[in-house]
């Protein structure tokens, strides 16, 4: 597998090949200490209920309300080295104690502490990590006075422009907010698993080593992502940052809590984007569609029949693959890139689902049928 690209449910995309993405996890300067300051008590929801509906709010009453429920996750990992510790962020999300923030924040972790506002620690158990979106679910038992669980928006009706406000613990500065806008919906990002995370939002919020599992909140205070990732090349902001969406922490977030872990579903196939040049060569009348090149064997893929390119052309010095099935929608939705699967088999689709496949072969359209299985390591 071809770590340098994207490959995500069985599938090698285009989108962000280039770009690179840092962890915003650190290890905190040690002058820094957690802030203590006092807050207003939100209003808890759980994923099974419905958030409640608010007016737009300014960023002062969103930051009162939410702040309480806003942690601080410091990380102490066993190494050759005799030991290295981190600083992330996290959000209460239920009365139990569950607390949501970042696989690779506690991912290996010998141990979690997490801060609440008022300055108080406690030690916490990972319940679930699932590398495959960066979500990972702790538990504290702390005071209950002290658990202010944040309501989950739904992302799905996020527009590009809209504000959005980012709390965290940039450079381990506690209880950090930044403000800014939705920059672009349904991007995909590369995760240290071998896979890449889709329907990620993209934010000009100013979000900082540090900022990694803290909550986004739309303008009614209301998360609607988890902070996750920047582009940088130099490790710090540059006003491009990642969040999973809430759509994605809701269909998670449960199972890890009940079982530690998320089966995702898988199709097992490789391919490239129908792009105009591609489209000219295989004699298209639009550019648009996911072309299949590798049929990963024993693969949901194989077993249904698709089939992948058998040789390559040359032409004007550019090589492109041939004689792949080309698909052009899957349960009746358009795919015009393999964005479009990546978001469907994530926002709606479970292993042992069956998804139905429209696709172009022989210059001829045919539906097919496939039944999915569980996502394999991808490391």
């Amino acid at each position: 597998m071809d770590k340098s690209g994207i490959f995500v449910g069985g599938f090698m995309g285009a989108a962000i090949v280039a770009v690179i993405v840092v962890a915003l996890f650190i290890s905190p300067p040690t002058s820094l200490k957690p802030g203590i300051i006092t807050g207003n008590e939100n209003t808890p929801s759980a994923l099974a209920e419905t958030s409640p509906i608010y007016s737009n709010q300014s960023l002062v009453e969103i930051f009162e309300k939410s702040e309480s429920g806003v942690v601080r996750v410091n990380v102490q990992r066993n190494d050759t080295g005799g030991g290295t510790g981190g600083v992330g962020s996290g959000f209460v999300f239920d009365k139990k104690g569950h607390v949501i923030t970042n696989a690779h924040v506690v991912k290996n972790a010998a141990k979690v502490v997490v801060t609440f506002l008022d300055g108080r620690s406690y030690n916490a158990e990972i319940v679930g990590i699932d590398e495959y979106t960066d979500i990972a679910v702790i538990k504290v038992n702390a005071d209950l006075s002290l658990l202010h669980p944040l309501s989950l928006g739904d992302s799905s009706n996020l527009r590009v422009g809209e504000q959005i406000a980012a709390i965290g613990n940039p450079f381990g500065l506690s209880g950090s907010m930044t403000s800014g806008i939705v920059s672009q919906l349904g991007r995909l990002l590369p995760s240290g698993s071998g896979y890449s995370i889709p329907d990620v939002i993209q934010t000009d919020a100013a979000i900082n080593p540090g900022n990694s599992g803290g909550p986004l909140l739309n303008m009614r205070g209301e998360i609607v992502g988890i902070n996750t990732a920047i582009q940088s090349t130099t490790g710090e902001f540059t006003g491009v940052g990642f969040s999973v969406p809430s759509q994605t922490i809701a269909k998670i977030v449960p199972t890890l809590i009940e079982k530690g872990e998320y089966k995702h579903p898988w199709i097992g196939i490789a391919g490239r984007d129908i792009d105009p040049d591609l489209a000219k060569v295989l004699n298209l009348k639009d550019a648009k569609g996911f072309l299949v090149v590798t049929v990963v064997d024993d693969s949901p893929a194989a077993k249904a029949g698709l089939i992948g390119s058998d040789k390559t052309i040359e032409v004007e010095g550019a090589k492109y693959p041939m004689g792949g099935d080309i698909i052009l929608s899957v349960d009746k939705i358009e795919v015009r890139k393999i964005d479009d699967i990546l978001i469907h088999l994530q926002r709606s689709k479970s292993v042992g689902d069956e998804m139905v496949l429209e696709i172009l072969r022989d210059s001829r359209t045919t539906n097919i049928t496939i039944v999915l299985q569980e996502r394999p390591d991808g490391n």
